[in-house]
């Protein structure tokens, strides 16, 4: 089967269009998440993200619907970790260790109550984009448009302080305001990205392209342009890959943004 008969197949115009969706934002805030030393953000939510959908799957929710009801729970996770951080005066991956630590314990209990891990809930573990509904690409479209109207509305205050948080605050920048922005819009990011890699490799998927790009680029606004392209080349090429080779589409989009990145190494070692 050739690459124009896959193409032709629903399913997979579906997986395209809502793995280059998340691939852009994931790379965009990645950028960000990256360059303030909040990379593994992502995986802290994505722990909570898994105690949502089991409570979700618990109560039967259509798979559109078990999306939607994460988003609640993940976005006040994201405001919680900034909270335990400010208040308890904790560094942010103590925090972010223990929104995750709750977040995986409550979804591990859910998941018992519910009668144990099924195929519904390692399909969000792992990853499933071949199976994303047309509902699903519609919530994916809508919510992509917010982050990404927001992330340019607010890209100075962002900009400001992902290089220097206190130099913002004296020029009179909400840095409040940003931070709390920043961490929900990856909350979303995080919920949507779920159904591509699964639960489990979040966090690989906002990390890779954006620390791929920084290896090459030399500024800032060429290093968000590269690492949106090469998440886009990540996910695009192991949906393809996977669909070719009958291989797990999450962990083959994960292994093809890890050789992308390997690549960017050697090539900066080799310009010197």
């Amino acid at each position: 089967m050739g690459i124009a008969d896959i193409l032709q197949f629903a399913f997979f115009q579906r997986a395209l269009l809502a793995g280059t969706l998340i691939a852009v934002l994931c790379s965009v805030l990645g950028i960000f998440l990256v360059l303030r030393r909040l990379s593994l953000i992502g995986d802290g939510l994505a722990h909570v993200t898994f105690g949502s959908v089991a409570l979700a799957l618990l109560f039967r929710f259509q798979s559109v619907y078990t999306s939607i009801a994460a988003i609640p729970a993940v976005l006040l996770s994201a405001i919680g970790i900034l909270k335990i951080a400010e208040k308890a005066r904790i560094y942010g991956d103590a925090a972010i260790g223990i929104v995750s630590s709750l977040g995986i314990a409550c979804g591990i209990l859910l998941a018992s109550l519910a009668g144990g891990f099924n195929v519904d809930l390692f399909s969000y573990l792992f990853g499933n984009i071949l199976s994303i509904s047309r509902e699903e690409l519609i919530v994916t479209a809508v919510l992509f448009v917010v982050v990404l109207l927001t992330v340019a509305f607010l890209y100075n205050e962002l900009f400001a302080i992902t290089f220097d948080e206190e130099l913002a605050t004296t020029s009179g920048i909400r840095v409040g305001l940003a931070n709390n922005v920043l961490v929900l819009l990856t909350a979303l990011t995080v919920v949507l990205a779920m159904k591509v890699v699964g639960i489990m490799l979040i966090s690989a998927l906002l990390i890779l392209p954006a620390v791929s790009a920084l290896q090459l680029a030399r500024g800032f606004r060429t290093a968000m342009f590269l690492s949106v392209c090469l998440g886009v080349v990540s996910v695009v090429g192991g949906i393809f890959g996977s669909f070719l080779l009958n291989l797990p589409t999450g962990a083959t989009i994960i292994i093809f943004s890890f050789i992308l990145f390997m690549a960017a190494s050697l090539l900066k070692r080799a310009r010197g």
